[in-house]
């Protein structure tokens, strides 16, 4: 069998990564090798023009009323089985090798929405001229590929492609990228001009002259993957915002119907084992890391951001107390909604994240957040760091200070409001690290309550802040008190194992046909 991905991210190339998407696009295709198949990537040209590639020739796409010239690329070195491809358009490199864009408010996704509009096209030409080899399964990941889908079953010039399987993952469906269907230059008639198309089956269920690609891609496709079991049955569901509950985000009655026609699985994603080999696992070189990021982070901008001076005074503190006698919390991941919802709570006379800061020093211990997103949440987070001397909080992202993170935490905060699979508690499971979750999603589906860490829910936002305060002191003091059960279930984290190569039996069971 020969498999065609096509995604916005791949971490197998240099910062094309960033979310979790990447790091599947990244390890799976090699699983699916081991099982037999062989495997094609493709993803856009953020500007890899120095990686060592060759020409595979040229495209032309008719596209926003005019003739678009793309090039098509294969790396010269590539995991074995498994062959990266890259389309090149000036439009998908002009940001400064940015995967993605953030536009003005009133315009969500409309630059991403046409260059990955683009993109999507050039993969159904190449595929059309045999610049791409023909596959028998097309894997498209997340709404940054739905397009494919749209032209390969709705646009006449691609009719001797139609019978072409496709697989669709939805890795977060709370971006769905919805477009106008007219009326903008981001739009999908903009785009496809002379596309014919059923825009009630396109259209967004709650703004219906919008163009939805996930809820598109989730009808015209042969199967929909939801990226672990519990997602897959939350999704059929409502949400319900105010009571704390996220599931089909305004999809459910699409998911509901194509569940009926069981072209809807849940199968986890997976982690590569064993981790990244780190040289001196010590607090000295996560200080280090981390100092090293701050100070690449201050010098991008000529005016000192007060999140990074008060992170470098609090990590300076740090250091002249190490080694520290309490435990160490961390938690690495975006700051949005999804993930740090509940940490802005209120509780008691501050936040929530105020409130577990509170309990952590009475066990003599010190947190460590690593992350940046939504700008709101940076300010909370910054101002909570500012209150709380025993929290540092790291705006950005640096891979080694995470992956220090990840193997001298003592407890992994991960608190999502809703989490398709997550991967950063599989990471610090990986690394012995016991996590405490909120019972959704992956996180259900991956952490067992006092065997390999701890979780806790609601049924609202008011009780799951209650329950994810108590189930942090109850883990702390759990560890003071019975550490030969607190080394068993850190053992037990340590053993556990979500494998690409039970992911690829599950594609291959249950995704591919």
């Amino acid at each position: 069998m020969h498999l065609l991905m096509v995604a916005a991210e791949n971490d197998a190339l240099p910062n094309a990564k960033v979310g979790g998407v990447a790091d599947v696009v990244r390890d799976c295709p090699k699983a699916l090798v081991e099982k037999g198949l062989s495997v094609d990537v493709v993803i856009p040209d953020y500007g890899f023009d120095y990686l060592e590639r060759h020409h595979i020739g040229v495209v032309h796409v008719p596209f926003a009323g005019q003739m678009q010239k793309l090039d098509v690329w294969k790396l010269a070195k590539s995991d074995e089985g498994v062959t990266q491809l890259l389309i090149s358009h000036w439009e998908f490199s002009r940001h400064n090798g940015a995967v993605y864009c953030n536009d003005e408010p009133g315009r969500p996704f409309a630059t991403d929405a046409s260059k990955f509009a683009l993109f999507n096209a050039a993969v159904c030409e190449a595929l059309l001229q045999g610049l791409i080899r023909t596959p028998d399964v097309v894997h498209l990941h997340d709404w940054h590929s739905a397009c494919v889908a749209l032209l390969l079953k709705t646009d006449s010039r691609y009719k001797k492609l139609s019978h072409l399987f496709l697989a669709y993952t939805v890795h977060n469906l709370a971006l769905q990228g919805i477009r106008p269907f007219k009326g903008d230059s981001s739009s999908l008639e903009a785009w496809f001009p002379s596309l014919g198309y059923n825009g009630e089956r396109l259209c967004d269920p709650r703004y219906f002259d919008c163009f939805n690609p996930m809820r598109s891609a989730i009808n015209l496709v042969d199967k929909v993957h939801l990226v672990s079991p519990t997602y897959c049955q939350e999704v059929l569901r409502p949400s319900d915002a105010e009571k704390g509950f996220f599931g089909g985000e305004g999809l459910e009655a699409d998911l509901q119907a194509a569940y009926e026609q069981g072209r809807v699985v849940g199968i986890l994603n997976g982690c590569e084992y064993p981790g990244m080999k780190l040289e001196d696992i010590s607090l000295a070189s996560l200080y280090q890391h981390a100092e090293n990021a701050l100070f690449q982070w201050m010098a991008k901008s000529p005016v000192l951001d007060s999140s990074y001076y008060i992170a470098h005074q609090r990590l300076l503190k740090f250091k002249k107390t190490q080694p520290f006698s309490g435990p160490l919390v961390t938690s690495v991941g975006r700051l949005t909604d999804q993930k740090a919802l509940l940490l802005r709570q209120p509780f008691d006379k501050g936040l929530v994240l105020d409130e577990l800061c509170q309990r952590l020093k009475q066990h003599n211990g010190y947190m460590i957040i690593l992350g940046s997103g939504d700008a709101e949440l940076e300010q909370i987070m910054t101002s909570v760091m500012a209150r709380q001397e025993n929290l540092l909080f790291l705006k950005g992202y640096a891979h080694f200070v995470g992956e220090y993170m990840y193997h001298l935490g003592d407890l992994f905060l991960m608190p999502s409001s809703f989490e398709p699979c997550g991967i950063s508690q599989m990471l610090a499971m990986r690394a012995g690290q016991p996590c405490l979750v909120h019972g959704v999603g992956g996180l259900r589906d991956t952490v067992e309550h006092h065997v390999s860490g701890f979780s806790f829910q609601g049924e609202s936002l008011a009780s799951q802040s209650y329950e994810l305060v108590t189930s942090f002191s109850d883990a702390l003091e759990l560890k003071r008190s019975q550490p030969e059960q607190w080394c068993a279930i850190c053992e037990q984290a340590k053993n556990a194992r979500f494998t690409w190569q039970s992911v690829a039996e599950g594609y291959l069971s249950g995704l591919y046909q």
